[in-house]
């Protein structure tokens, strides 16, 4: 982080999406996306540091022990129709190419990509751009930003999620 902010920089995973949407000509029909890029590659990569480095975490650092979760929480994943709980990131119960490629899966991706899509540009920034940088630098906005992800969070696991689930 002092790097960043000793060269003027700020770090996030969102303002990388709209480089390569720049990159990959969406400038010509938008003109959100017409900027210079070349400026933003730096960006690219720290994603491409942080992909390399998840892929190198998953696959060498770890022992694959199961993930020790509350026994609250899995029993609460359980009623929810969770099986295998903690042996993997990601719960076959929603990313397996079945699950994906049905109708309930492709809904459950297309509103929550619309609705991280719509919140990321709302609130000026993802999840990780306000809780790392924008608290960091101590900025209103961001702490603001951060409560309502916190809020939004709390709502979707206590309400929503129950009834996708």
């Amino acid at each position: 982080m002092f790097a960043l902010i000793y060269l003027g920089k700020t770090f996030g995973m969102s303002s990388s999406l709209k480089t390569l949407c720049s990159i990959g000509g969406a400038g010509k029909y938008s003109d959100f996306f017409r900027f210079d890029w070349k400026a933003q590659r730096w960006n690219l990569i720290v994603v491409l540091g942080a992909i390399i480095g998840g892929f190198f975490a998953t696959n060498f650092m770890s022992d694959g022990a199961t993930i020790a979760l509350s026994s609250e929480t899995v029993s609460d994943l359980q009623e929810f129709g969770f099986s295998n709980i903690g042996e993997t990131l990601l719960p076959q119960e929603i990313y397996s190419w079945n699950n994906v490629l049905s109708l309930k899966g492709m809904s459950i991706l297309v509103v929550a990509g619309f609705c991280v899509g719509f919140g990321t540009r709302y609130a000026g920034g993802c999840t990780s751009g306000h809780a790392i940088t924008g608290l960091s630098n101590l900025q209103l906005p961001s702490l603001i930003a951060v409560i309502g992800f916190f809020i939004g969070g709390l709502i979707m696991t206590h309400f929503i999620l129950p009834l996708i689930f």
